[in-house]
């Protein structure tokens, strides 16, 4: 008995049925064809006008930095002073922003943060009074990014750090490598 002289055929095209098929119903047949072209309105969503091309204007020294509570405990974690790391990380006069929320988030934690609760309380920490119900800190930093394009967010949270890059021309700080890191900033130093 001798070898089987067909070969196996790779990538080979599927049989198609031809329309002038029996099998296929008359409405079937038909082809449809296309709509007219008409240009189409898409809604696109305004954005401000400090923001020229990705890159935010109105960011520059001195540079407003909202914190965030996990990135002052990560800060004391890490032994870095608030201040003079931001300094070193954008090199430019920073001035760190509390929402009252933030503020709210460390009294709730209790004692155990205690030492976070007095560095916010620094003269050199600006406040941000908040006049929305509830203390969630995350939602307040969104909605005061949004309105106003002027502020970096320093979190370590990824939730949050997710919901503010949808948000376009806002830089993020963060801590890398026990020093302070940012992300989406212009002319920023790459590690």
């Amino acid at each position: 008995m001798g070898k089987p002289k067909f070969k196996p055929q790779f990538a080979a095209t599927k049989k198609r049925i031809n329309l002038t098929d029996g099998r296929i119903t008359k409405k079937d047949r038909i082809v449809k064809k296309k709509k007219d072209d008409k240009p189409k309105i898409i809604e696109v969503p305004q954005y401000s006008s400090a923001l020229f091309f990705k890159y935010n204007t109105q960011l520059g020294p001195p540079f407003h930095i909202i914190l965030d509570t996990n990135f002052i405990n990560f800060s004391i974690k890490n032994k870095l002073d608030v201040c003079t790391s931001m300094k070193d990380c954008l090199f430019g006069k920073c001035i760190p922003y509390i929402t009252d929320c933030v503020l709210g988030e460390l009294e709730k934690l209790g004692s155990k943060f205690r030492l976070a609760l007095k560095i916010v309380k620094d003269p050199r920490f600006q406040r941000l009074p908040c006049m929305h119900a509830g203390t969630y800190a995350d939602d307040c930093i969104v909605q005061r990014v949004t309105q106003h394009k002027c502020y970096i967010v320093a979190t370590c949270d990824k939730d949050l750090k997710r919901r503010i890059r949808k948000i376009p021309g806002v830089p993020i700080m963060y801590i890398n490598k026990h020093r302070y890191a940012i992300e989406r900033m212009p002319d920023a130093p790459t590690l």
